[in-house]
């Protein structure tokens, strides 16, 4: 797994052997039952301190289709952009936080594999963000690596044709 990190951003991205258009259909996955944008262990926690703080943190429950569409409301994002031609998911958080929170996802081609890459940014507002940005960071960090996980881990549970090594580790 590569991993990157700004001031601003935590990315997390791993080689994959499944084809481009199989991970996108998991990424982009809005059917019905667990998804890996609401059931990651940092997504489920980051609700509950939410709701417990008196934000939303909501649950919205995917659409049950096959892709996400922007304007679905699922787990706690709002999807900001579903481009599934150039396989590219924008999620923003809708919870309190003193700025912007959003999620990117993406899958590209690479030879007989794809690349999954996820990046979770913070844009801040106001004094407030400011210091959020700082305390948020090692917590942002963890936050991409266990979703990004999450997300091989589905992978691996997959049935596809190569159960043992579907992930590469770069």
């Amino acid at each position: 797994m590569d991993r990157s990190s700004t001031l601003t951003t935590s990315s997390r991205s791993a080689v994959v052997a499944w084809s481009p258009a199989a991970a996108w259909d998991l990424v982009a996955s809005g059917e019905s039952g667990p998804q890996w944008y609401v059931d990651a262990a940092p997504f489920v926690v980051r609700g509950a301190i939410d709701r417990f703080l008196g934000g939303a943190g909501r649950r919205h429950r995917p659409p049950g289709r096959a892709r996400l569409a922007a304007g679905d409301r699922v787990g706690f994002w709002h999807v900001v952009e579903a481009d599934h031609r150039h396989r590219r998911l924008l999620l923003e958080a809708e919870v309190r936080a003193p700025g912007r929170v959003t999620l990117e996802a993406g899958v590209t081609a690479a030879d007989d594999t794809s690349v999954i890459s996820l990046t979770i940014a913070i844009e801040p507002r106001g004094v407030l963000g400011a210091a959020y940005l700082i305390a948020d960071l090692p917590a942002r960090g963890a936050v991409a690596e266990l979703t990004m996980l999450h997300l091989l881990t589905l992978i691996r549970r997959r049935d596809n044709p190569w159960p043992v090594d579907s992930v590469v580790e770069a």
